[in-house]
């Protein structure tokens, strides 16, 4: 029966009561044939009754590959890591609790691979829903801080250096193996605290090895963002959690990387600067401010604040 299994979707899930059951539904109701996929959840030390929902789901969904599983160590990195220890197909696909996937979503990336032999990594587009509505200061230079995600109008390699986010990723589980999944020293989310880029450190490595990396926007997620939760304090969070991570990444190559990430994040504090300028002048003010403090979050977390 397990030979009959194209792909392997892993959901880790940290107090996303409210969301985890529309992302699992939205798996179950591909149009993929249900022998040949598998979900496998990974609880990452919910407080919340995440748990409950879930085996509920799975009770009362048994014609479908559901799995259950805990992981007790935080940090997406390590959850992601022991979902794909139990995943028994040959692509690996990573989506987030507080995603819904489009219908076609797995056959496409089934056939995607099929069509090209050579792909070694699948990013696809993630498109925020944001409830009610998109803020009026939100712009293309932060709605990556919300999971926002669309690198191309049609089917591309990504360019060196360039990769897709976690929320919608697919690679080869040989890869996977191969680069020895996800880096603990970037472990993600940790309650309050977040070290992230594990997605880049992730793809980078995989990009050495020489894969290829394809992004195709017809493979799509859709993710949601509650605005009532977009503080100051919450993109803080997410900004400098990117730049912690670069002050890991950096130093474990060495000083002189470390310090020449920090000289191109002061470029990019005065880059973001000339864009708040620019977008005051084209009459929408509300979206310098949130630019130039991404960048100014993002550089704390580079000097570990």
């Amino acid at each position: 029966m397990n030979g009959t299994l194209k792909i392997s979707v892993v959901i880790c899930t940290y107090n996303r009561a409210a969301y985890i059951q529309e992302a699992m539904e939205s798996l179950y109701t591909q149009t993929l044939s249900r022998d040949a996929y598998e979900v496998i959840v990974v609880n990452n030390n919910s407080t919340d009754n995440t748990e409950l929902i879930c085996r509920a789901f799975i009770g009362s969904h048994n014609d479908a590959r559901f799995y259950y599983f805990n992981e007790p160590q935080q940090g997406a990195s390590f959850a992601r890591n022991t979902g794909a220890g139990h995943v028994q197909s040959p692509l690996l696909c990573f989506m987030d609790d507080d995603a819904v996937a489009e219908q076609d979503y797995l056959e496409r990336i089934v056939r995607f691979f099929e069509t090209h032999p050579g792909a070694g990594g699948l990013g696809g587009r993630i498109i925020p829903r944001y409830l009610p509505a998109e803020p009026k200061w939100m712009s293309h230079y932060v709605s990556s801080l919300v999971g926002h995600f669309h690198y191309s109008e049609e089917v591309t390699p990504f360019k060196p250096g360039k990769y897709p986010l976690e929320s919608n990723m697919i690679i080869r589980k040989a890869d996977f193996d191969a680069i020895g999944g996800f880096n603990s020293a970037l472990p993600g989310v940790m309650g309050t605290l977040r070290i992230g880029g594990e997605g880049k450190d992730f793809f980078l490595r995989l990009q050495a090895l020489g894969r290829t990396i394809y992004y195709d926007p017809a493979i799509r997620v859709h993710h949601v963002v509650e605005t009532a939760k977009l503080t100051k304090e919450y993109l803080y969070r997410v900004a400098s959690g990117i730049g912690r991570g670069e002050r890991v990444r950096m130093l474990q190559k060495g000083q002189a990387s470390y310090y020449k990430k920090i000289a191109e994040y002061f470029f990019k504090l005065g880059a973001s600067a000339v864009l708040g300028i620019k977008y005051t002048l084209q009459g929408t003010p509300a979206k310098a401010g949130p630019v130039i403090r991404f960048r100014i979050d993002a550089l704390k977390g580079l000097f570990n604040h």
